[in-house]
């Protein structure tokens, strides 16, 4: 398999990884969390936009492959953030099996 290059420059958007971190509600339920784990670049890439309806209020689902420097400690619902922005992983793979980049599928949801 043929090694990917990207270009340094496309990791220009600073996120910040953040993990899930739950608490319990003192009731046997869960109040769901999320703590930073670092600051890194990376490349959004838009993919695909739908609209949605959900109790009423008009809203939408944008999908994104975030590109960023290999990591070991990435896992699915682990979620990037900028600024208002959050992007949900929902799966990751290293495009060229060398180590280098992550390719994270994420959802932003907004209205």
């Amino acid at each position: 398999m043929a090694a990917i290059t990207v270009d340094p420059g496309q990791l220009s958007a600073r996120l910040e990884l953040e993990m899930r971190t739950d608490a319990g509600d003192g009731q046997g339920g869960i109040v769901p969390g999320f703590a930073p784990v670092t600051s890194l670049w990376a490349w959004l890439e838009p993919v695909s936009v739908s609209a949605q309806e959900r109790a009423d209020t008009d809203m939408f689902i944008m999908t994104h492959r975030i590109w960023i420097r290999f990591r070991e400690d990435i896992a699915v619902g682990m979620r990037f953030r900028k600024g208002s922005r959050v992007f949900a992983v929902q799966a990751f793979h290293d495009p060229d099996e060398t180590r280098r980049y992550l390719v994270c599928r994420c959802t932003e949801e907004g209205q």
